[in-house]
């Protein structure tokens, strides 16, 4: 189609030239035979004066005769451009134009065609489709009639409960008595204020969860963290795996003589399940430890408001000293274990641990429980979880 676009432009131009070179040479046939009446009437007017000579008549005579000469080869030529113009001309509007129109109107009709063919195929493959979609929304509207709600946030509870035991009642103090605790009946049996630093009710020794639930909050979170480590080491060890023997099948396929490439096939089959499964567990163990560090966060507020209950009531000085000194009595301040220096630099980006530079002194709080890590206390009074084996004891 654009090869004819371009032939039928270049025509068009060619008709254009002929029509200018037609106009051109119907100007000078004008202009020449013009100047021929003009040079006639000249020598007729020569011959008639009495008192021109022989020589001016015959130089008019032979002025007139080559200027009647050049206005007839003017008209010749005119004459010849003029019916190659008429030529050009039928041939544009009759034949060019024509052959043109007929080209588009059998490209549209092979448009048109197309067109319904697209429609037909599309029908058609909408009717292969559409027992499938159905067969898919009665798959879906079945899973929808077997849902069952109480049973379903029955398992949401049991995924996501804390596992905290509510917390004592908080004994009644008489100041009155020289600061001598008077329990009521309903607390007799209760712990004291300092067991508020740890609600949790020592019970029968249930088998471990797999979500680390039976263990306190900070323990909790070293565990999920390590969990989720050692998933990622998995991972990684399987993605590269996978690499290695997609690898080796290129290889095979290149070089048959080497090996066969569909000997490969249940390997690579079951890392990619592998893959799967770790990417799974991954995931659920993030979304377990991310919940635990919401828990945690509001157990400690929960802790620093019974802490500070007696504080917030608005007590005298007086009061509020002894206060202080039977908190004193309850509330075991927390002091660094040991100092140690950091070997290497650590980028804490999980929850519940912070980053240190080589060469920095820390705090020991808690040590390594054998599971890699141990919380310190930095000079600018972050605390949080560092790996063990980026430290040095110091001596």
């Amino acid at each position: 189609m654009l090869l004819g676009l371009k032939l039928f432009k270049n025509n068009k131009v060619y008709f254009c030239v002929s029509v200018c070179s037609c106009l051109q040479t119907k100007k000078r046939y004008a202009k020449e035979w013009a100047e021929a009446e003009k040079a006639s009437q000249q020598a007729e007017k020569t011959e008639n004066d009495l008192y021109a000579t022989k020589f001016d008549v015959d130089k008019a005579k032979q002025h007139s005769h080559a200027r009647t000469r050049t206005a007839e080869e003017c008209r010749n030529d005119y004459a010849a451009e003029l019916q190659k113009y008429n030529k050009d001309q039928n041939s544009h509007y009759y034949s060019e134009i024509p052959q043109f129109f007929n080209k588009l109107q059998d490209m549209d009709e092979r448009r048109i065609r197309s067109l319904a063919d697209g429609y037909c195929k599309f029908s058609d493959i909408e009717k292969r489709v559409l027992p499938i979609i159905s067969k898919c929304l009665e798959g879906i509207s079945a899973a929808g009639a077997k849902v069952n709600d109480k049973q379903d946030s029955i398992l949401l509870i049991e995924q996501h409960k804390s596992g905290f035991e509510p917390p004592a009642e908080v004994e009644f103090e008489d100041y009155s008595q020289g600061i001598k605790t008077a329990t009521s009946e309903s607390s007799l049996s209760q712990p004291k204020v300092r067991n508020l630093r740890w609600p949790f009710n020592k019970k029968s020794k249930a088998p471990p969860a797999e979500d680390f639930s039976h263990l306190p909050p900070e323990q909790r979170k070293k565990k999920l963290q390590g969990k989720i480590d050692d998933i990622t080491k998995d991972l990684q060890k399987a993605q590269d795996q996978s690499e290695a023997l997609e690898k080796m099948k290129g290889v095979y396929e290149q070089n048959p003589q080497m090996g066969d490439p569909s000997s490969l096939e249940p390997q690579i089959t079951e890392t990619a399940q592998n893959m799967g499964r770790l990417r799974g567990e991954l995931a659920k163990y993030e979304v377990i430890a991310h919940t635990c560090t919401r828990r945690s966060n509001l157990y400690s507020f929960w802790v620093f408001f019974f802490k500070n209950f007696s504080y917030l009531l608005g007590v005298t000085d007086e009061s509020s000293h002894n206060i202080y000194t039977e908190f004193e009595e309850f509330d075991d301040i927390e002091t660094p274990i040991g100092q140690c220096t950091a070997l290497y630099s650590f980028e804490g980006n999980s929850e519940g641990t912070i980053s240190i530079t080589e060469g920095e002194l820390l705090s020991i709080m808690e040590e390594d429980k054998g599971d890699g890590w141990m919380r310190v206390l930095r000079a600018n009074g972050d605390e949080g979880y560092i790996p063990s084996s980026y430290v040095k004891l110091a001596s």
